[in-house]
């Protein structure tokens, strides 16, 4: 995850310690029910369409914003699938940052038209029918997946 201005803030206050940190995800399935995927830039790994929330941000927007930036398509609907959080969302980066989600799970569809260019986290996208599924950066729930 890319840190914005207020991540970058609050690192240099705590250092490596633990953040809580707002988040969206997109569950998003093409016309044959595959569950589309994202591979991250960093050493993530695969995961869903996600980013965090920024301040005065809400998580519907933030969920417009990440998708756009991460698949280079707009959502055309949303209707909330979950909020998943707790110990099993913590994750350690690279660098030693420590975070624990809060995620705010969205079933999505995505607009017709072109797609844009991902933005720089995204190595790659790719469906995956449910037997196919990587090992995914965070514990998503399969039945909520699929």
């Amino acid at each position: 995850m890319a840190a914005c201005g207020y991540i970058r803030a609050l690192r240099a206050a705590v250092g490596h310690r633990l953040l809580l940190l707002p988040s969206v995800a997109a569950i998003i399935h093409d016309a044959e029910g595959r569950l589309l995927l994202q591979q991250k830039a960093g050493a993530e790994g695969w995961s869903l369409p996600a980013g965090g929330i920024e301040p005065g941000e809400s998580p519907l927007a933030a969920l417009h914003r990440e998708v756009l930036e991460e698949t280079g398509r707009a959502v055309r609907s949303a209707t909330l699938a979950d909020v998943l959080g707790g110990a099993e969302y913590r994750h350690v980066y690279p660098n030693g940052d420590r975070v624990e989600y809060t995620i705010v799970l969205f079933r999505c569809t995505l607009a017709d038209g072109p797609a844009q260019k991902p933005g720089p986290e995204t190595k790659a996208l790719r469906w995956f029918a449910r037997p196919e599924m990587p090992p995914l950066a965070l514990p998503y729930p399969a039945a909520l997946l699929f």
